[in-house]
This record gives structure tokens, C-alpha cells and sequence, in this order.
């Protein structure tokens, strides 16, 4: 199994909440009848006899001479402010794309194809670049006899340890090779029910995908075969190596 960092992991148990239950003894509510105020005694005064006087003679005033009222012009009438135009309805959002999380441990079936291979051993901090230069040869022995691959290349790890590994450079193809080197040879890539996994970014930062692909497999009891396969989504010769897309097949036994 190949070998990297494990880290343990410490489960956090939230501490338990204590409701506290508050008492509140009844409080005595003293209803307060106000004292009538005193009434005050008002003595009337004797209102002064009047003595009538005789009321005179009222002189009858000359009639006015009516002079047409004018005519009363209309008040213009008040111009209504107009209304605040009300906001057009908010456009309906558009929902966005739902993010399709990578497989985890998705159980598959493994289908064997004819492949190109070549067989190689790296030290850990030179892994990269010797999966490069196997792949370019594999890659230059296509193109010098004008073969195309018929899928993308994959790394079959045969054996590891703490300082590197054995490996496979393999690449799918319909047609076979002539004049094979004397390393590289026309096999099958690995068949058999495997689990999924997929590494996104560099290769240096897979550590972390095979640490958690170990937790899993501890996780479901799950028992592997001693053998682990990349297949890159992504060309390895032409991407930039922290853009890298990788599909890790751990067969089961």
C-alpha cells in the first residue's frame, strides 16, 4: 500500500448545555383607593336686582341699494401630484449551476484495455518529473509511428516504501506498436471492482487525498489490494501541474 503522512484525528464532542430554571415567587399588587378631596363650600353672592329701562323706539335704516354679488370664480382645481411609478418586478433569478461534488469512494468496475507500458522505479522527491519523462517516451513512440491514444494515461503503482516506488507508465491504445524499447512493452491495464477517488492540484499535495482515502477505507472496513491506479483527466504534459485532475482507482480484494 503506498505509504505517505498519517495525522491522527481528534473527534470534538460539543460540552452539554445546562438550562437553568429562574423561580419567580407572586408579588402582592396593593390596589390604592385615593382620598376623597374635600368639597369647597362656595357661598353665592345676591345677583343685584336690575330695574328695567325702556328700550327706544328703533329708527328703520334706509334700504341698501343690492348690488349684484360677484360672480365667485371657481378655485382652480388642485393638481394631483403624481403617483411614485411603482419598481418593475424584480427579475426572476436565474438559479445558479448546481456544483456536482467529486466522487468519494464510489464503487466501480474496472474494465481492462490494451495498453502501451513502461516500466520504471522513483525516489519520492523526484516523482513527478520521473512520471513526466516516462511519459513522454511512451508518447514520442506513439507519435513517431502515428498512434493515437485511445485514452488517458495512468500510473500503476506495483510497489512502495519510504524513500519511492515501482510503477507502470501506461497509455490506452487500439493499435499496437512496432519495435517496442526493450522496457516498455503491450499489456492490460488492471480489471476488478475498485473504489473512485478524485485529486485535484498538484501532485506533492496527493498526501492529503491518499491520507483520506485510507481514513475511509479504516472507515468502511474495506481491505485493498496492494496496488493503486492514477488516471490523468488532465495531460500532465501540457498542464500546469497545480491544475491537475486525477482519478485514483484503489482495487479491493
Amino acid at each position: 500500500m503506498i505509504r505517505f503522512r498519517r495525522f491522527a484525528l481528534t473527534a470534538l464532542v460539543p460540552a452539554a448545555v445546562l438550562s437553568l430554571g429562574l423561580s419567580f415567587g407572586p408579588r402582592e399588587v396593593l390596589a390604592q383607593t385615593p382620598s376623597p378631596a374635600p368639597a369647597a363650600s362656595v357661598s353665592p353672592s345676591p345677583a343685584p336686582s336690575a330695574s328695567p329701562s325702556p328700550a327706544p323706539l328703533a329708527t328703520p335704516a334706509p334700504a341698501a341699494s343690492a348690488s349684484p354679488a360677484p360672480s365667485a370664480s371657481p378655485a382652480p382645481a388642485a393638481s394631483a401630484a403624481p403617483s411614485p411609478t411603482a419598481p418593475p418586478p424584480a427579475a426572476a433569478a436565474t438559479p445558479a449551476p448546481v456544483q456536482t461534488a467529486d466522487p468519494f469512494g464510489l464503487e466501480t468496475t474496472l474494465e481492462a484495455k490494451k495498453v502501451v507500458m513502461v516500466k520504471g522505479t522513483a525516489n519520492w522527491d523526484s516523482a513527478f518529473d520521473t512520471l513526466i519523462d516516462a511519459f513522454k517516451a511512451l508518447n514520442a513512440l506513439l507519435d513517431k509511428q502515428g498512434i493515437k491514444p485511445s485514452g488517458n494515461s495512468m500510473i500503476v503503482y506495483t510497489s512502495t516504501d519510504d524513500t519511492g516506488f515501482t510503477f507502470l507508465a501506461e497509455i490506452p491504445v487500439d493499435q499496437e506498436p512496432k519495435n517496442l524499447p526493450k522496457d516498455m512493452s503491450i499489456g492490460k491495464s488492471p480489471e476488478g471492482k475498485a473504489l473512485k477517488f478524485v485529486h485535484r492540484g498538484s501532485y506533492d499535495n496527493m498526501d492529503n487525498t491518499y491520507e483520506a482515502i485510507t481514513n475511509h477505507l479504516d472507515d468502511k472496513k474495506l481491505e485493498a489490494k496492494d496496488t493503486f491506479i492514477e488516471e490523468y483527466l488532465t495531460d500532465p504534459l501540457k498542464t500546469a501541474e497545480d491544475k491537475l485532475v486525477i482519478n485514483v482507482f484503489v482495487p479491493l480484494k
